[in-house]
Parts: structure tokens; C-alpha cells; sequence
């Protein structure tokens, strides 16, 4: 498993729903949380995932059925394992009301990472998806599927968006562990909805939720993330 430099969030390091998604599916074999089954993969990250490094996956010599993500010291980078299933939410909006959110993101103005491969608005060939807050706290997004679509892009569309359900200025937060769900795969060149929310937290840890949504409205995938606040 090699992170490309193109899928960054923070300088220097993986965006972290891209590598997890990487690690799932390098542990499930074929989609992480295998695409259509029930159950869930749920990634802790504990390190910044370094980019362009030979990295692999091992089983857990002290935790039966999870994995390791070691890079080439034996550092640990991340750890996987399979969670059982989780109910979605963050309910959808309509592409018109995602439309209108995102015309006020946040991170147009002021962003911790403007070079993130998911939202970045510096990132040219990124996902580009710009979550804006809704009345009610909730953040949503439109999201137009690339021409390539992995798991891992689901992953990766279900990051920032519940991180921005908490983020605020002067206190950045980053991904430490996401639980993904995946329903089915969107379709390449889709406008799909994405949609996030904070549902608890202590400290310097915030617990949110987000979900991925078809033109139709149709349930792609959701995911629950912890982030960590990177600031007291």
C-alpha cells in the first residue's frame, strides 16, 4: 500500500478517510466493508498516514481479528477491524438546499488544510467537496463522482463533511478513527448529496456522523468518525 502525494489532507500526510479507506480495503480484500453486505470496517489512525511510503497490513499480534498498518520501521500506523453495523443519522437534503450550503463553506475563507484532497479549495484535482453548514447544525454538500470510483472515494467523501459539523475557527480538527459503512458504490459523474452532523464529544475529541446519498436520494453509505481537535 503506497498513499499517493495527490491524496493529502494535512501537509504531509494522508487525507484520512482516503487512507483508511486504502487500509480497509486492503485488510477486507475487495472493499474493506465489502460493498453490500451488512457490517461495517472501522479504522483508528495513529499517525499521521505518511505519503509515498511502502506501507502493509498484518495481523494483530495481541488482538485477534484486527490488523495492523505497519510503515517500513514497524510503526504502527493504523489499525483495522471488523464493527458490526450501524444505523445511518444524518438525514438527506436535496441537491438545491446542498447547492445553497456549500455556497457558504467555511473553508473558502478560512481553512486549517486549503490543500486537503477532499475539501481543499487549493486542491485543484481533489474531490472538491465544500460542506456548508444547514440551519439546524447539520453540514451538506454536493459531490460529483469522479470518472474513477473506488471504495476508498467513499471514504474519503465521507470524511470532511462530519469533521466541518465541527471544525471552527482557530480550532482545527483531524480524522482518528472512522467506522464506513458501504451500501453500494455511486455512479461516476453523479451529482450525490453528502451530508454530516456532530452527535456528541468530550474534550478534545467530537463525535460526528455523516452520509452519502444518490441523486435519487437513494442511502450509499454513512459513516461514524471521531476527530481530534488539534488546539486546546
Amino acid at each position: 500500500m503506497i498513499i499517493e502525494a495527490r491524496y493529502n489532507g494535512p501537509p504531509g500526510s494522508g487525507n484520512g478517510g482516503w487512507s483508511a479507506g486504502v487500509f480497509a480495503t486492503a485488510v477486507g480484500g475487495d472493499a474493506g466493508a465489502v460493498v453490500g453486505t451488512p457490517g461495517a470496517v472501522e479504522v483508528t489512525l495513529r499517525r499521521p498516514p505518511p505519503l509515498g511510503v511502502p506501507l502493509r497490513a498484518v495481523p494483530s499480534a495481541d488482538q485477534p481479528g484486527r490488523h495492523e498498518v505497519h510503515d517500513p520501521d514497524g510503526t504502527v500506523v493504523a489499525q483495522v477491524a471488523r464493527v458490526a453495523e450501524f444505523a445511518p443519522t444524518v438525514p438527506a437534503v436535496d441537491l438545491t438546499t446542498a447547492r445553497t450550503a456549500s455556497a457558504d463553506y467555511p473553508g473558502f475563507t478560512g481553512h486549517p488544510f486549503p490543500g486537503c484532497y477532499v475539501c481543499g479549495p487549493e486542491h485543484a484535482d481533489g474531490l472538491r467537496i465544500f460542506p456548508g453548514r444547514l440551519p439546524d447544525g447539520r453540514t451538506a454538500a454536493p459531490f460529483r463522482v469522479p470518472a474513477e470510483v473506488r471504495p476508498e472515494t467513499v471514504w474519503a467523501a465521507l470524511d470532511c463533511p462530519g469533521g466541518w459539523a465541527v471544525i471552527a475557527p482557530g480550532r482545527p480538527y483531524v480524522l482518528g478513527r472512522i467506522a464506513v459503512r458501504v451500501v453500494a458504490l455511486p455512479r461516476p459523474g453523479d451529482e450525490c448529496v453528502v451530508t454530516g452532523a456532530a452527535t456528541g464529544g468530550e474534550g478534545r475529541k467530537a463525535l460526528v456522523h455523516s452520509s452519502l446519498y444518490a441523486p435519487d436520494g437513494t442511502l450509499l453509505a454513512h459513516a461514524r468518525a471521531t476527530w481530534i481537535a488539534t488546539v486546546t
